[in-house]
């Protein structure tokens, strides 16, 4: 059996799509990999796909194009000993940003990753939603080193379904770098620790089952494709598809 799962954002403004086989019964016009156990790689390889996927199914739903992109370095002599310090250095600058927003009427949303470095840099980033002045707010708030600060639509991470930035801001020890050559490199990163603030839930999708797998994916009227990737799942040998799609005359 084929299921589908539509995830709305923004008012339907952007859906995001999923197609998959149950691996509990036959999947007529779907061809079958060999199935194979799943390894640790895959584990670990499912384990980062959910957790970018939910990072960016926050970003399409809490966060747009001009919401800031941040960095709050240490200096130094700042450093934390360990990631419990850095996460209470956090949590106070964090709650000195909510309540600015508070005061000026707005809700605060927030993702961030804390990250040590294999040389022992620490830093973290921040994702926060802009309300005019939020700049300036974010630097005040932190006081153990710089700020480095921009508008999500100028980083080198973005794109329309916020797919290469969830997957910089998820990553960890086991997330390595490619280089030029395509060979992969040693990862950067010696500890991290990624969070969201409590008030994005996300929506529950919309299932449907289709009788056959679809060999070309076509937009829905009123829409345009940001983004196909179609893999194999490891453990049943069949295909699975993404598709995000964004509405031609946004309403938000």
């Amino acid at each position: 059996m084929i299921k589908r799962k539509t995830y709305s954002f923004r008012g339907g403004d952007i859906l995001d799509i999923e197609e998959y086989h149950d691996g509990r019964y036959g999947a007529p016009g779907l061809k079958r990999m060999k199935r194979r156990k799943a390894t640790k790689e895959d584990m670990l390889r499912v384990n980062k796909w959910n957790k970018e996927k939910r990072c960016r199914q926050r970003l399409l739903q809490y966060f747009k194009e001009t919401d800031l992109f941040l960095t709050w370095t240490y200096s130094i002599e700042e450093r934390p000993p360990d990631m419990q310090a850095a996460l209470k250095d956090f949590r106070r600058s964090i709650a000195k940003v909510r309540r600015a927003y508070r005061k000026r009427g707005y809700e605060l949303f927030w993702i961030r990753n804390i990250e040590q470095g294999t040389k022992g840099a620490w830093h973290i980033h921040l994702m926060v939603n802009e309300i005019g002045d939020s700049a300036s707010i974010v630097q005040k708030a932190w006081d153990h080193g710089g700020t480095w600060i921009t508008e999500i639509k100028r980083s080198k991470f973005y794109d329309e379904d916020f797919m290469r930035l969830a997957c910089y801001m998820t990553k960890d020890k086991n997330t390595v770098e490619k280089k030029k050559d395509g060979t992969e490199g040693k990862t950067r990163i010696k500890e991290s620790s990624y969070n969201t603030s409590k008030n994005m839930p996300l929506p529950d999708p919309h299932e449907d089952k289709l009788r056959r797998w679809k060999k070309e994916v076509k937009p829905k009227k009123g829409y345009y494709i940001a983004r196909v990737w179609e893999g194999i799942n490891p453990k049943t040998g069949y295909k699975y598809r993404r598709c995000t799609m964004i509405r031609l005359n946004r309403r938000i």
